[in-house]
């Protein structure tokens, strides 16, 4: 059996990067509760 997790750098800027989250309602409310927090990392870079 294989493992179903296999890391890609370029997939997961795109379905989780900054620009992804920007682009949609939903993605900026995501930017917007993860700076209130003041996380180090808002999205994937």
């Amino acid at each position: 059996m294989s493992q179903t997790y296999q890391p890609k750098k370029r997939r997961r800027a795109r379905r989780h990067g900054f620009l992804k989250r920007s682009s949609t309602k939903a993605g900026t409310n995501v930017l917007k509760a993860r700076r209130r927090k003041c996380r180090k990392r808002v999205s994937v870079q």
